[in-house]
């Protein structure tokens, strides 16, 4: 039975007595009990610097328990630095503990992000795939599981344990053929395979990007409204970030933006601008390449959902417009395939294959092998091709029921514009009627359209409306979450709750 203090344990060890080790069968076990007792004392100074403790034998027999459950313990509290063991007996080692809560002497340092991380934008709101109106999210019921999984049991029959490893860094080589042989067919890139870098998903490689061509202070210029996550990435690589306007056809520079605040590296939506859906004209891309060849500056050309184009032939990239165009060329299959899969890829410049191959593979680690190698079949069979044209079919449907639903049951003044590629439609609104409450408000019915005010960097910029995804939204939920949201936005209006107003004349999609 465990001892009183008169055993030898003394007084500063009473509490190991006066709340003794518990035996329940499938607790916590005597030993890690004991030693965050004897940790959690010493941190909460019932065990002073210097105060000595009974020797395992002496301990043991004064709380019942197997001596080597004792010396167990000490030797851990002596590895950790909690104790000092020697011939001479063992001893609380000296720390520098946390003050007791009240008795503190100064003020605490409140904790702060660095200044580059608080000038990132917050826009997430959460897990918000499955409801209604998402953008940026595929149609995850019509996946080809069944086809999927045939390609992982396959890659996992032929690899097995070779897989298992990191792999290389810049990608699977199949995968990365794979990529190469579909982006020159499909989108009229210039590449060889090492120009590919498989990434974890597009994010991956716009980071990628900055880190290769800048350095902090650098300037960079955006779109405005645009992607949130380039200027995510451009925050993060501490770069002075420069907005710049979006019209009907596309990014417009001035003279004065060359002049004054040159980039080091431009981002740009060409083939299907976010969120506004304009195109980028064929004047404009190739002004911004010479002018960019001029000034040795880079651009990142973010193809995102160009595989989805609803209307004519798709439209080339911005890459292959020009030999050797300083263009870094980005795509993802999370909005052609899955968001989970993370995986995207990453077209080197040619000029630049040499020198960043290497600085490639420091930065990256491979991984993501079976599911790459999968991807590869998955591609090289015809599968994702012919995904990709059911999607188009899907998602075309999808954009004329919307745009008849919002045509019929929205009352408010509005103008949509975009839909000629991807999965959403932009609902502008007028600054009567805030997007930002109507956003939140819809949560709560099951809606997720993204404010288009969030995807402007400055504060008045005059863009207001909703960003509506239908790529994951069925047709059916289209009327009534039409007629909700219009309920919505009456709600949030200057002019009170429940004020019809009749519908614009603007009502119709706007093409760029």
């Amino acid at each position: 039975m465990p001892a009183d203090s008169s055993e030898g344990l003394g007084p500063q060890l009473d509490f190991l007595q006066h709340e003794p080790l518990s035996r329940t069968r499938g607790g916590e076990s005597l030993q890690k009990q004991l030693l965050h007792r004897i940790r959690t004392a010493v941190l909460d100074g019932r065990l002073p610097a210097g105060s000595r403790l009974p020797g395992s034998r002496t301990l043991a027999r004064g709380l019942g328990i197997s001596r080597n459950t004792v010396t167990l313990v000490y030797d851990v509290l002596g590895v950790e630095g909690y104790i000092e063991l020697s011939r001479q007996g063992t001893r609380v080692a000296a720390l520098t503990r946390p003050e007791p809560d009240g008795r503190a002497h100064r003020s605490p340092v409140p904790p702060a992000l660095s200044q580059r991380s608080d000038r990132i934008p917050r826009s997430r709101m959460g897990d918000v795939d499955a409801l209604a109106f998402t953008p940026g999210v595929p149609a995850l019921a019509q996946f080809p599981l069944a086809a999927w999984r045939r390609s992982l049991d396959r890659t996992l029959q032929e690899s097995g344990t070779g897989l298992l490893g990191y792999g290389p860094p810049q990608g699977e080589p199949a995968l990365r053929t794979a990529v190469l042989r579909h982006l020159a067919l499909a989108r009229g890139v210039r590449c060889v395979p090492e120009q590919v870098v498989i990434t974890e998903g597009a994010q991956e490689a716009l980071s990628l990007c900055v880190r290769l061509v800048t350095d902090p202070g650098d300037t960079a210029w955006v779109e405005d409204p645009g992607y949130r996550g380039a200027q995510t990435a451009l925050v993060g690589g501490d770069l002075d970030v420069v907005p710049l306007p979006v019209d009907a056809e596309g990014l417009r520079i001035s003279a004065t933006d060359w002049r004054d605040r040159p980039p080091r590296l431009v981002y740009t939506t060409p083939a299907h601008q976010y969120p506004t859906g304009s195109v980028l004209t064929a004047s404009r891309r190739l002004d911004l390449i010479e002018n960019c060849r001029d000034l040795g500056a880079w651009i990142i050309e973010d193809d995102y959902d160009s595989e989805f184009r609803h209307s004519g032939e798709p439209l080339a990239c911005m890459q292959g417009l020009t030999p050797n165009a300083p263009v870094f060329y980005v795509g993802t299959f999370s909005k052609t395939l899955f968001p989970s899969l993370r995986l995207g890829f990453l077209v080197l410049p040619e000029a630049l294959v040499d020198r960043a191959a290497p600085v490639v593979d420091e930065m990256l680690r491979g991984g993501h092998r079976c599911e790459q190698l999968a991807l590869a079949h998955f591609m090289e069979s015809g599968q994702y091709s012919r995904h990709l044209a059911r999607m188009r079919r899907l998602y075309r449907s999808r954009r004329d029921a919307l745009r008849a639903a919002l045509a019929e049951h929205l009352d408010v003044p509005h103008t949509v514009t975009g839909g000629d590629s991807g999965m959403h439609l932009t609902l502008r609104l007028p600054a009567d009627f805030p997007d930002q409450p109507v956003a939140r408000a819809a949560r709560r019915h099951r809606m997720a359209p993204r404010p288009l005010s969030r995807s402007s960097l400055l504060p008045h910029s005059g863009h207001n409306g909703l960003i509506l995804g239908y790529g994951n939204t069925p047709v059916s939920s289209f009327v009534p979450g039409v007629r909700q949201l219009a309920q919505l936005i009456r709600q949030s209006g200057s002019d009170g709750l429940g004020r019809t107003l009749a519908p614009s004349s603007s009502s119709a999609s706007h093409q760029p």
